[in-house]
């Protein structure tokens, strides 16, 4: 099993969903009382997102750089960036390193085309929704038309985040907000809602959402549990046969 390298803490809320999705991932593949061989630096978020609001982001990048490296020497073999918005640096950390780094929008856009949908909307932190980082990365890359919501309601959907999903915080107002700014964007033609900041997930579920729902901590949590597992012998107890995995 290959050791996962999770930088994290941006919000340590979905960092824990992160390790519980994949230890628990991990165990229903392998068996018995087996969990993920991992690695997490995870950062004090007061101090990303200050740097985040003053827009330094040259320095929020040296930070990424210096906490990946770390989890190198480490010992992880791969890399893992627990957030939507700080993939924003993502190019930048993995010519700093000399270990894989999976892309969340990677993930995520594989699931997406292999579903056949074409136009989708994105909600995440302003940053993520306006920036091109991630919406051309959708595009170019993977030939898909992104929608996202007009500006007052991508201010709500930034303000939800941190004012109370980093913190832990589920309103049931919030979650009718939510719901009501992705009816608008399938009102305008998307045919999925990509849950672009790794917190949505705690307020957001499929039976909110009239269209599918990708959930970008899920789907990058599992993709991780993929490559950890990628062509390793596995012995399946229940044949006591060995068969090698190839995910």
């Amino acid at each position: 099993m290959r050791t996962i390298g999770l930088l994290g803490g941006m919000s340590w809320e979905s960092s824990a969903e992160y390790y519980r999705i994949i230890n628990e991932t991990i165990c229903k593949r392998l068996g018995g009382n087996h969990s993920a061989k991992c690695l997490m630096y995870s950062f004090d978020f007061a101090d990303i997102e200050e740097l985040q609001k003053a827009g330094n982001w040259k320095q929020a990048t040296v930070n990424m750089i210096e906490a990946a490296r770390s989890l190198e020497k480490g010992g992880a073999d791969f890399l893992v960036i627990c957030t939507n918005t700080m993939h924003k640096m993502a190019d930048d950390v993995q010519q700093n390193i000399q270990i894989p780094l999976l892309h969340i929008v990677d993930a995520v856009a594989d699931q997406i085309v292999k579903q056949n949908h074409r136009k989708i909307g994105l909600l995440g932190t302003m940053f993520t929704m306006e920036e091109p980082f991630y919406k051309d990365r959708l595009i170019n890359g993977y030939k898909l038309e992104v929608l996202i919501p007009p500006k007052n309601e991508r201010q709500i959907v930034h303000q939800i985040i941190y004012d109370e999903l980093v913190c832990g915080k589920i309103s049931s107002s919030s979650r009718d907000e939510y719901k009501r700014i992705i009816e608008s964007l399938v009102a305008k033609g998307a045919e999925a809602i990509i849950l672009g900041c790794t917190e949505i997930g705690l307020l957001i579920k499929s039976s909110d959402c009239k269209v599918p729902l990708f959930d970008t901590t899920k789907i990058h949590a599992l993709a991780a549990v993929e490559y950890a597992l990628k062509n390793i012998r596995i012995e399946s107890r229940s044949t006591q046969q060995v068969v090698e995995r190839d995910a």
